[in-house]
């Protein structure tokens, strides 16, 4: 007997030139930008710390990190507040610069296929998928927390 498919509700994040899907869970809150304070040494992609519910959250440009655009905050500009999901009490949260509002989304099994080019995938990236007939990435974000935990040591 097989178990019944099932499908789950996501999101889909405008980043620059591309689209990041995440599961809906993994997103705490969407809040309008602002400007960061900045973080010392930091590489580009890294734009700063904002202020959130008493925290103060890295906020990263996945577009640069993934090399696709040097966006920056505008008008219109979101921040999507994301659950960290390595376990670090210092950094239960991150958020990443969005163009616009995140889009709700149902991923079904048949929806989504894995794009393969047999490249390696760009930094952040976990793979590349399309989404009934939408194009997007699903971001590592264990490594990201990794990437964003070392920028901060070494600013601090």
């Amino acid at each position: 007997m097989n178990a019944p498919q099932r499908d789950i509700r996501g999101v889909m994040i405008t980043v620059g030139q591309g689209r990041m899907l995440l599961p809906n869970a993994s997103i705490s809150e969407v809040i309008t930008f602002s400007d960061p304070e900045p973080v010392d040494n930091a590489p580009d992609w890294m734009l700063g710390r904002i202020r959130w519910r008493g925290w103060r959250l890295p906020l990263v440009s996945f577009s640069r990190l993934a090399g696709w655009s040097q966006e920056g905050g505008q008008i219109g500009a979101k921040v999507v507040v994301l659950k960290a999901l390595g376990g670090n009490p210092r950094l239960p949260y991150f958020a990443v610069l969005s163009q616009g509002f995140p889009r709700l989304v149902t991923v079904s099994r048949t929806g989504l296929a894995e794009v393969r080019d047999g490249k390696a995938q760009p930094l952040g990236i976990h793979s590349q998928v399309v989404l009934n007939d939408d194009a997007a990435v699903v971001p590592d974000l264990a490594s990201l927390e990794l990437l964003i935990e070392k920028v901060l040591a070494q600013a601090a």
